[in-house]
């Protein structure tokens, strides 16, 4: 697939950062999400995937590398998804580090000026870190609610780490798209491609990287703020009834992307690993319960099977995750109990 890419004179010239804007009719709030972005510094590149947008996107983004050319790149293409629209900005991008930031959120400038100093440093070694991970807050502005999602009890905070050094995640703790700044290189290398036409692609834009990072920096810091409420959001309850067969389908390339645990021979990291994906096969289970039908049910043994088959190992390790068993008990009894378990998570982190 082609993509005409407008530069607009832009000078091609190695960036410490490429933020990664994909758009699709995003002109109504995509100048605030920019705006923030090119308060972090002239060493930056912003790079707008347009991803078919029908709305005046277009303008707006071209309008942005006009006055900005050596700084703002419009990449203009057939609508394929959030996945898509990544794996377009990874093409073009030529900063050290990578990040993606969706077109109705925002980052916070002081909170970003400590990290971009350390990214900085980067530059200047051999071995520059891998990833790092930052905090991010889910902004319900109609309800004026705001909630920090910290890793303080995973990471230590004064100093690069690796695996070994990690700490434990809860229960419900994962890594988000929203708090990881990936080395570039690193993504190149491994050949990451999200697929295209599917929701929930983040899952897999965090994870599949993972056993390739030998090192990770960690700033307590409330640096990307995620809009919540806009209408037709992807993690709003009605419309994840209605996709879960997009979430069954990045489990499964979860499960095919990842061999664990030979991938991920530090114990540590298969702890994470296989954490997250107990969460996702939580999700599939709870959403799956809540439409009730008996495709449903056999979807979520389909699941089941799946994994079993690719990694018993893995299998195992996972059905003994707590929130799984909570929400697989068998029975219509276990069924709500499942859900009622999960709207008291949406009560408690608003992430819905």
């Amino acid at each position: 697939m082609s993509h005409a890419i407008r530069d607009h004179g832009r000078i091609s010239t190695v960036k410490t950062i490429s933020f990664i804007v994909p758009c699709y009719n995003s002109a109504e709030y995509m100048n605030t999400c920019i705006s923030s972005l090119l308060l972090c510094g002239d060493d930056i590149e912003v790079i707008i995937v347009d991803d078919g947008s029908t709305d005046d996107t277009a303008r707006v983004a071209d309008g942005w590398a006009a006055e900005m050319p050596e700084t703002v790149q419009v990449i203009h293409k057939p609508n394929g998804g959030h996945g898509s629209a990544v794996n377009a900005g990874l093409d073009a991008a030529h900063g050290l580090y990578f990040k993606v930031v969706d077109s109705d959120d925002w980052l916070n400038e002081d909170a970003m000026a400590p990290v971009m100093d350390y990214l900085r440093e980067q530059r200047t070694r051999t071995a520059p870190t891998d990833l790092v991970v930052t905090n991010y807050v889910y902004e319900k502005i109609h309800e004026d609610t705001r909630t920090v999602m910290d890793h303080r009890n995973t990471y230590p905070t004064d100093r690069e780490i690796t695996w070994h050094d990690l700490g434990r995640f809860n229960m419900v703790q994962y890594l988000h798209m929203h708090a990881v700044i990936y080395r570039t290189q690193l993504l190149k290398d491994i050949g990451l491609r999200l697929p295209e036409n599917c929701f929930y692609v983040d899952n897999l834009y965090v994870y599949i990287p993972l056993p390739h990072v030998k090192s990770i920096r960690y700033f307590d810091l409330d640096v990307y703020r995620y809009y919540i409420g806009r209408e037709g959001q992807s993690v709003g309850v009605d419309i994840m009834l209605e996709r879960i067969d997009q979430h069954l389908r990045v489990t499964r390339k979860m499960i095919d992307s990842v061999h664990l645990p030979d991938d991920a021979p530090d114990a540590k990291l298969f702890r994470y690993m296989s954490n997250h994906m107990a969460l996702m096969i939580c999700v599939c289970a709870i959403f799956l319960r809540m439409r009730n039908t008996p495709e449903d049910d056999q979807k979520l043994a389909d699941m089941w099977d799946y994994l079993h088959f690719h990694s018993p190992q893995l299998f195992r390790r996972v059905k003994r995750h707590p929130l799984v068993i909570g929400s697989n008990i068998p029975t219509r009894l276990g069924a709500r109990a499942g859900i009622t378990g999960y709207n008291i998570g949406r009560k408690m982190f608003n992430f819905n």
